[in-house]
């Protein structure tokens, strides 16, 4: 298949024309105020719906929500998150939870702040915050354990509490058994 051509003008040839719609462009935003931040001292504006970091939260007892169900693993695109569940014995310090993880870490430099982590999880123990400005000068500052992703979540005020709830029936069990004459 051959494509025509056409043949270019004595101007087109010249380049003129492009310089000058280059420069009328290049004078046009030279007069508009400018828009660059200037970044430690002017802060972004997170606007609504903003993805940010990954992070574990506590509930208002300073326990970790998260049960390690392991489904975050699961359906992180880039394999960032890496959860190590507790052995066969769970720890009786842990309250009526029914366990949580003994290891616990994300890979900020391989999390792509999809979300899907945050939707999964059946226990609301991992929130997106609206964090953007993520530094290290080391690739394993980059990883963040379980104590370091429980600081920055924070306490997480649910208004289920489950765990109270389920604490307080196994506690009137006890106290009135069930089945016994």
């Amino acid at each position: 298949m051959i494509v025509p051509r056409p043949q270019l003008n004595f101007w087109e040839r010249l380049y003129l024309p492009a310089i000058w719609n280059g420069f009328k462009v290049t004078l046009r935003h030279f007069f508009r105020k400018k828009v660059t931040m200037q970044y430690p001292e002017e802060r972004w504006v997170v606007p609504p719906g903003y993805r940010g970091a990954p992070y574990l939260v506590q509930d208002p007892t300073g326990r970790t929500k998260c049960v390690s169900c392991q489904l975050c693993e699961f359906v992180c695109p880039p394999k960032a998150i890496r959860i190590v569940p507790p052995g066969p014995a769970v720890d009786p310090a842990a309250g009526n939870v029914e366990k949580r993880p003994r290891e616990f870490e994300i890979d900020m430099l391989r999390c792509i702040f999809c979300g899907l982590c945050e939707e999964v999880c059946p226990e609301e123990a991992i929130f997106l915050l609206q964090d953007y400005s993520l530094t290290g000068t080391r690739r394993e500052e980059m990883i963040y354990d379980l104590k370091k992703l429980l600081a920055l979540g924070g306490v997480h005020q649910d208004k289920i509490r489950k765990w109270e709830r389920k604490a307080r029936e196994a506690e009137a069990q006890e106290v009135f058994p069930v089945g016994r004459t």
